[in-house]
């Protein structure tokens, strides 16, 4: 997701108590940090509660953001602390039995089943892989932004988008054999 200048803007907006300024953040970003949030929680209800505790935090911390990062950057690292926060007290899930697909042609319910078994297979990472795999593929962020983002070199997120790419790649291997 492309910065504008106007997001920082909204966060000095926000900053000063603008409850607009929020509302404008959240109808731009809102989806991306959810779409980020259900990648690494594994679950829409728990995504959704991280969302508003993001927004929450944002709220209380805007007048924090400096701008040595862009808006966006920030914006998902408040969101991975959160996440962070309400992930390391839940229990780790329980991976399912595994099944096969009967048809290789693929109908709506299979296809409906296969996005089920990636997503566990998501569950399946630990949350650090989970992370940059979701912020690499489904946000479309380069690894230095990445790398902003969870405060960590550019090459440990390259060594954990490979391990997540490898790890992601035999669990859903193991599903089809």
């Amino acid at each position: 997701m492309e910065t504008t200048p106007a997001d920082a803007a909204l966060l000095a907006a926000i900053g000063e108590g603008d409850t607009a300024a929020l509302h404008a953040l959240y109808e731009r970003y809102g989806g991306p940090l959810f779409g980020f949030l259900y990648r690494l929680a594994g679950d829409r209800g728990t995504a959704e509660e991280i969302l508003q505790d993001t927004l929450l935090a944002v709220w209380r911390s805007a007048h924090s953001f400096q701008g040595r990062s862009s808006p966006s950057t920030w914006l998902f690292g408040v969101a991975r602390r959160q996440a962070h926060n309400r992930l390391r007290l839940m229990p780790p899930p329980v991976p399912a039995e595994p099944y096969e697909l009967a048809d290789p042609e693929p109908g709506p319910e299979e296809a409906a089943v296969g996005a089920e078994r990636v997503q566990r297979a998501l569950r399946r990472l630990p949350l650090q892989q989970r992370e940059v795999l979701a912020l690499s593929v489904l946000e479309d962020l380069s690894h230095q932004e990445i790398a902003e983002i969870l405060a960590i070199p550019v090459g440990t997120v390259k060594s954990r988008l490979h391990h997540a790419r490898a790890t992601l790649r035999g669990c859903l291997d193991e599903r089809v054999s």
